[in-house]
Parts: structure tokens; sequence; C-alpha cells
């Protein structure tokens, strides 16, 4: 599964915190969407009082990254753990 459209247009945490919900209801299961609905809402909260313009915007091209790893994951049937993190290096 590739990003969803309007991935390349988030500019702004609330963006971002708009466009990974939207990702979370395409996810297969119920339980699978809540579960990162909650991861969703725990790192934006995490993050709330961060001021850096260039840190926000490294949070927001990681957090993408992430959403179309874990989306590509699913999507393609893996039997994944939901809160099982994803590996730090990524394989070309």
């Amino acid at each position: 599964m590739a990003p969803l459209p309007g991935a390349e247009l988030v500019q702004r945490p609330l963006q971002l915190y708009r466009y990974l919900l939207r990702c979370c209801r395409q996810l297969p299961t119920k339980g699978i969407q809540e579960h990162y609905k909650h991861a969703v809402r725990q790192s934006f909260q995490v993050h709330s009082d961060e001021d850096n313009p260039e840190r926000i915007q490294q949070i927001i091209k990681r957090a993408i990254e992430d959403a179309d790893w874990i989306m590509s994951k699913l999507g393609m049937g893996a039997e994944e753990v939901p809160g099982q993190l994803r590996p730090s290096s990524r394989s070309p």
C-alpha cells in the first residue's frame, strides 16, 4: 500500500495528526485500527511541546514513513503483532 493521497502536503502537526488517523481507518481490523489510533494520540501528546521547526519537520517525515511501512506490512497480510516495533535499519 502506498501512502494515502496528500502525504506530500503534510506540513504542520495538525495535518499530520489528521493524516495518520485517516491511515488508521485503512487498516484491516478494528483492533489494529484502535491500537494505532492510540499510538498516534500518545505520540502527538509526547511531542506537543516541540518548538524547533527543523525537528518538527523531521518528526513529520518519519511519521509518514512509519505509517507507510505499517500500512504496507499489514496490507500485505503479514502476521504482525500490532505493538511490534519497526526495525531501525531498513533494507533497500
